[in-house]
Order: structure tokens, then sequence, then C-alpha cells
């Protein structure tokens, strides 16, 4: 699937820039390159335990861009051992598993940012956003 970058082509200063958009949210994560727009689409899947932070502890895409009403699909890869996904604030939290092929789901309805997290791997930057817009 192809997917379009917000800023496409952006250098390491723009990227920092991009980041800051976030509050220091994604600092130390190091997969993190921009926000992947996918406004339109009916549902957006993201890959937990894709590769980053040194091992299978990162969010595939980190960041997505949705419009109100899509249901973002989060898929297990089993890399990186028991992951969970938490909204920043409660909004919604994943059981703690380790499996490949298992799914979480959860429709966004308002405009705004969702920040969230992988509990046991949030110090390590297994962190990710959704940006409803």
């Amino acid at each position: 699937m192809d997917r379009d970058i917000f800023d496409p082509g952006e250098t390491a200063s723009a990227k920092a820039q991009t980041s800051g958009k976030f509050d220091g949210w994604f600092d130390n994560v190091d997969n993190f390159d921009g926000v992947v727009d996918e406004t339109g689409a009916d549902e957006v899947r993201i890959d937990v335990g894709s590769e980053a932070n040194g091992g299978g502890f990162g969010f595939g895409p980190a960041a997505v861009a949705v419009s109100p009403g899509t249901t973002v699909v989060w898929e297990w890869t089993g890399n990186g051992g028991g992951h969970n996904v938490e909204a920043e604030g409660g909004s919604f939290e994943s059981d703690l598993v380790s499996e490949s092929g298992h799914e979480f789901s959860h429709t966004f309805e308002s405009s705004g940012t969702t920040r969230y997290f992988c509990l046991p791997h949030k110090q390590m930057g297994m962190k990710g956003a959704v940006v409803v817009k």
C-alpha cells in the first residue's frame, strides 16, 4: 500500500519540527519519520511490534492522520514479546498480548490528536499517535 508522508523528503531539521508538533512525544522513537496521511480511508492498520528501538518495539507507522469515523486496527506481529496499545488519558486500552495476528481496534470520531503507547515498552520509545483531521 502506498502511503503519503506529510513532509516527503524532509530533512533532519524538518523531521525535528514535525516531531515538535507532538510536544516531544517522539523524541526517543527511532522509527518516527513523519505523519502518514491516511485521511479518507475507512480503516487503517498499524503493526504492533514493528522493527524499532532495538527490536520489535515499535508501531508501524508511528503516526497516522485519519478522517473522523476512521477505524484504526492494530495488529500484532509477534515480535518483541508482549505488547498492549494504551491511549494517553485512558480513552482505549488493549490487553497485553504476544501472539502474532491478534487485533485491537478503535474508531476515532472527533478531531484532535491521540497519543498512545505500549506500557511495558513505553520508556524504550514504543509510542504512536493518531491525528484526526
